[in-house]
């Protein structure tokens, strides 16, 4: 259920992007499509939700989960430059806009615009495991340890 509700989410992000494109653009509702766009979030929020449930309910922790929590990490850290990129480059193609913005090839710019993307990636990461962690029952899990002790120290269980 869970590798299915990832899927839906996946689609579900392409699909409110489409109609948050289509409204922007098309039906020039540019405030419509960005109440579009804000709803996008509730599909993590359902895809957390239910992840936890599935663990609290029992579920042995295993890669499903864990993808969730990528997935998760993924759309929260990087959804929005996601959905610039792509709206850029459809007003762009499509609607008469300006060329969308390059990065310096060089510099001190270029290196700005580098670490920015790490500095995403690394939030991406880190909201994964505060997520694997949060759905882990005490004193054990996939990341927050086998119970003996060791590992709870180093990675701390959010509390429940």
């Amino acid at each position: 259920m869970v590798v299915a509700l990832i899927i839906a989410c996946e689609v579900g992000f392409w699909v409110l992007l489409g109609i948050g494109i289509l409204l922007r653009y098309v039906a020039k509702m540019p405030k419509a499509s960005t109440v579009v766009l804000l709803c996008e979030p509730v599909l993590e929020v359902v895809l957390f939700v239910t992840t936890v449930i599935d663990l609290r309910n029992g579920a042995e922790p295993d890669w499903k989960h864990g993808l969730a929590a990528v997935y998760i990490g993924y759309s929260a850290a990087l959804g929005h430059s996601t959905i610039k990129w792509v709206d850029a480059r459809v007003a762009h193609r499509f609607f008469g806009g300006p060329p969308p913005v390059k990065p310096a090839k060089y510099g001190a710019a270029r290196t700005l615009h580098e670490w920015k993307n790490a500095g995403r990636w690394v939030l991406a990461a880190v909201i994964a495991i505060t997520f694997v962690n949060a759905g882990q029952p005490e004193g054990g899990g996939a990341v927050a340890g086998s119970g003996d002790g060791a590992a709870e120290d180093a990675v701390p269980v959010m509390a429940h």
